[in-house]
């Protein structure tokens, strides 16, 4: 029986899929960019300390460097998604990446915190183009079952791991360089990428192209941006704040009759096919779910490596090292060889329990526990349990869409898992800080202040680990109910793709 790797390249095969010979190549272009993108959401977080000393911001102003590229990302995936399906992926992707280039290098040289400002949300937008043309681009380049499974698993790895590696990267590089260097690393990312992809990469365009969606939007937009900026704000003024409410109630108004519109339009922005199929509908949740949680590992863990137990900005991007090698393994290789046999329903929900039991490993942190005790378990656990929902959720939320809709249903998972890290980061960061109040009030006078102030930071880390445990073991269930049973079987021949 002859290998799929070695299957020759056939005439028929390479005028539907003219970049089926390069594909392996093609994926490590696209990987880059993901791991780019990925990179870009914590690489800055460790070099803010150094970067408001040197541009002499306010601690207040210092979140700022990390909404702006959130909102803009956020805000902006669907259209970004569907500006790939009108004017080319190939295109599409490499105005991406030089726009992103660009902003790194205007962020990187940033003389006042305005400017450096502006460079993450311009970031942020050119993300918006790249994420989804990228995993459209990865959606129609492999359409053979295994080479998919490979394909997704390695993708699917980056993505989940991208974060880790940007802590390490950022603790790296402010350490023995500058926090300018989080901002001039993508430069490197970017030129290898765009040379890449501009020899590799064939523009094509689909057998229908549908026109652009003004009205819709201008309203998802909106109601994403005002989505992404209430959480945002709820972090730092509380849920009851009414700039807070007035932005979450104006999301929820602009959202709802999004959708209402999209059941109206002729070529709507977003075609509630997209959503409602169980398949998709089910790793949109997985995407919104792992995402939420996630961002407790990141974010709390972090907080309690440096703060507890003393750890160097290096030494803490290192502390993640293990989660993400399982992580990436188990993406990589074990995805890929469970996907064409054991069903999503199975898989997913399994990862996601597996990482609720890592984060409830966790809880069990104190002020004088040790990483390799109390942490290191926890965390392999969570790498190999995210390790299950990431590569398959990607491979089957755009699986079987059609051609014209591939990249704004590869926007939508990417917007998931935007908006799941945007809510998960505001709902914990507001829930750590009325834990360690409480757990402070009724310990006041009873331990002296170092251990007070130690006490509560370790209490409020412990419920938003319970927290994020029930978020993913809630979104297990879930996604256990909706998705299909079986294996889904890919049909190249429902995403036609023409040569130019």
């Amino acid at each position: 029986m002859t290998d799929t790797l070695a299957k020759p390249v056939t005439p028929a095969l390479a005028a539907e899929n003219p970049h089926h010979a390069r594909r392996w190549l093609i994926l490590v272009i696209l990987g880059l960019a993901q791991l780019m993108v990925a990179l870009d959401a914590t690489v800055v977080n460790i070099a803010l300390p150094t970067a408001q000393h040197d541009l002499g911001f306010s601690d207040g102003a210092r979140q700022w460097i990390v909404t702006a590229y959130a909102l803009a990302f956020g805000s902006l995936l669907l259209i970004g998604g569907r500006l790939s399906d009108l004017f080319g992926r190939k295109w599409t992707f490499l105005v991406g990446l030089l726009g992103f280039a660009v902003a790194s290098a205007i962020g990187g040289a940033a003389v006042n915190f305005g400017m450096l400002v502006a460079a993450r949300a311009v970031q942020g937008a050119f993300a918006a183009l790249l994420a989804p043309a990228g995993l459209s681009l990865l959606t129609t380049t492999f359409t053979e079952a295994k080479e998919r499974g490979k394909a997704f698993g390695i993708y699917g790895a980056i993505a989940g791991a991208g974060a880790s590696l940007g802590l390490i990267l950022g603790g790296f590089l402010t350490e023995f360089a500058s926090w300018r260097w989080t901002m001039f690393v993508n430069l490197i990312f970017a030129g290898i990428t765009l040379v890449g992809g501009f020899v590799l990469l064939h523009h094509s365009r689909d057998a229908v192209r549908p026109k652009l969606d003004v009205p819709g939007t201008l309203i998802v937009s909106s109601g994403l941006f005002a989505l992404v900026y209430g959480f945002s704000h709820a972090e730092s003024a509380g849920w009851g704040n009414g700039l807070t409410v007035t932005f979450l109630v104006a999301a929820a108004v602009l959202l709802t009759v999004f959708v209402a519109l999209q059941r109206r339009v002729s070529n709507p922005l977003l075609p509630l096919r997209i959503l409602l199929d169980r398949n998709r509908g089910g790793a949109f949740i997985a995407m919104f779910a792992a995402a939420a949680g996630m961002f407790g590992i990141f974010l709390f863990l972090t907080y309690y490596l440096q703060l507890i137990l003393g750890y160097s900005a290096l030494r803490t991007g290192v502390a993640f090292l293990p989660m993400t090698g399982t992580l990436i393994v188990t993406a990589s290789v074990a995805s890929a060889a469970l996907a064409p046999k054991v069903s999503p329903r199975l898989m997913i929900p399994s990862g996601m329990i597996i990482a609720a039991v890592g984060m409830a490993m966790l809880t069990q942190i104190g002020v004088a526990t040790s990483y390799a005790s109390h942490v290191l378990p926890g965390t392999l656990l969570l790498g190999l349990g995210l390790g299950l929902v990431f590569a398959p959720a990607f491979s089957i939320a755009t699986l079987g869409v059609r051609a014209e809709d591939s990249g704004v249903a590869s926007a939508a998972v990417n917007t998931m898992q935007q908006v799941g890290g945007s809510i998960g980061t505001a709902l914990l960061n507001t829930l750590a800080a009325t834990a360690a109040a409480s757990w402070a009030s009724s310990h006041i006078g009873h331990v002296s202040p170092a251990a007070l102030q130690a006490g509560a930071q370790v209490h409020s880390f412990v419920v938003t680990f319970w927290v994020s445990a029930a978020i993913f073991a809630v979104g297990g269930v879930l996604v256990g109910f909706i998705l299909r049973p079986g294996v889904p079987q890919f049909d190249a021949t429902e995403a036609p793709v023409h040569v130019a």
